[in-house]
């Protein structure tokens, strides 16, 4: 089992999770937060914006599914302009159901 966090533009947000509900992958946690990547970000005007609004989605798959997730964030939320957003894959050693107490996904 992998986590896969992706860290994305907010106005993308609902894109992906479309595209990934479409491929059957119905199974996610939203997350508004506040970040900023190497463009350390970004200046309009006189205004100078430390940290920008972003939304992370956060979801369990099997190991074979993580190159197909990848494929559906990283394609829904292209624009080709620095601040797209990120991608993380970590293991995931177990997981439980809190009401049932079955362990796996």
């Amino acid at each position: 089992m992998k986590m896969i966090r992706a860290i994305l533009r907010p106005e993308w947000t609902e894109e992906v999770t479309d595209g990934l509900s479409e491929a059957g992958y119905y199974s996610l946690t939203k997350i508004n937060v506040f970040g900023r990547g190497k463009q350390k970000g970004i200046t309009v005007g006189d205004m100078h914006y430390d940290e920008l609004s972003k939304t992370m989605i956060m979801m369990a798959v099997e190991d074979e599914a993580v190159e197909e997730v990848i494929k559906i964030i990283s394609g829904k939320a292209y624009t080709g302009s620095m601040g797209d957003g990120k991608i993380f894959v970590s293991p995931i050693d177990d997981a439980y159901t809190i009401s049932s107490g079955a362990k796996g996904l």
